[in-house]
């Protein structure tokens, strides 16, 4: 009768011939490469320095202020945000005073901290909160770093003044955006985000939003409101002249 070794040395043996079995686990090769020549570093580091960009459509490439706007909005609209253009940032509360009256919405309001600056006096009725978002608000009202004519999306940066749940947790959801902070493609919100960095640190969070939360898993049909806001509403500053 065999002993235990034995046993053990064929077993090996027979595995060795047949491979392993279905519920082994092979470690992967490991990649083997050798320290980068001198070529390429500085090919690394000059990529890294200029930010080189990929082919983009005609769209991204527009220099026009006026079709750049008319192309965010267009572009906006079709991912289901409304927007309202205003002549000037005065307009600001009365325009929330109106989306909230019009969505028969209770008149509160949460704000991020740096949108304070707009009179809110003039709208007395209207109760305003700064801070991040808590569980029972309803509408909350950020700031805009720029906004993607490309895709009518709105870029929002994260800070100590710009608490990123209010972008998630309200229902409502509404954005001042200038004119003025409209660019073409994606490309150049990292170049304005770079520029404004000034070498520094870049925002711990970007976001970039393209239209109320939507889901389509159930039956393949769209339900808005899924995971974040069920309505984004822009309140587009023309400030351009």
């Amino acid at each position: 009768m065999p002993t235990a070794s034995a046993r053990v040395g064929h077993e090996r043996r027979f595995r060795k011939r047949r491979g392993p079995g279905p519920g082994s686990r092979r470690r992967a090769p490991r990649a083997r490469c050798g320290a980068l020549t001198d070529d390429a570093k500085r090919e690394l580091d000059q990529r890294l320095a200029a930010h080189p960009r990929n082919l983009q459509p005609a769209v991204a490439r527009e220099s026009d202020a006026a079709r750049i706007l008319e192309r965010f909005v267009q572009a906006a609209e079709a991912a289901d945000v409304t927007v309202a253009r205003l002549s000037s940032a005065d307009a600001v509360p009365e325009a929330v005073a109106g989306y909230l009256q019009s969505h028969n919405l209770p008149p509160r309001l949460r704000l991020s901290p740096g949108a304070e600056s707009y009179p809110w006096e003039r709208v007395p009725l209207v109760e305003t909160s700064r801070g991040a978002a808590r569980g029972e608000d309803r509408v909350a009202l950020t700031p805009a770093l720029a906004g993607v004519a490309e895709t009518g999306s709105l870029v929002l940066e994260s800070g100590p003044d710009k608490p990123t749940a209010l972008n998630f947790l309200p229902e409502h959801h509404v954005v001042t955006l200038r004119a003025s902070e409209l660019v073409a493609s994606p490309e150049d919100v990292w170049d304005r985000l770079r520029a404004a960095a000034g070498g520094g640190s870049l925002p711990r969070t970007v976001n970039l939003i393209t239209g109320p939360s939507r889901t389509g898993d159930i039956e393949l049909t769209i339900h808005l409101g899924a995971h974040g806001p069920r309505a984004l509403h822009v309140l587009l500053i023309e400030d351009q002249g």
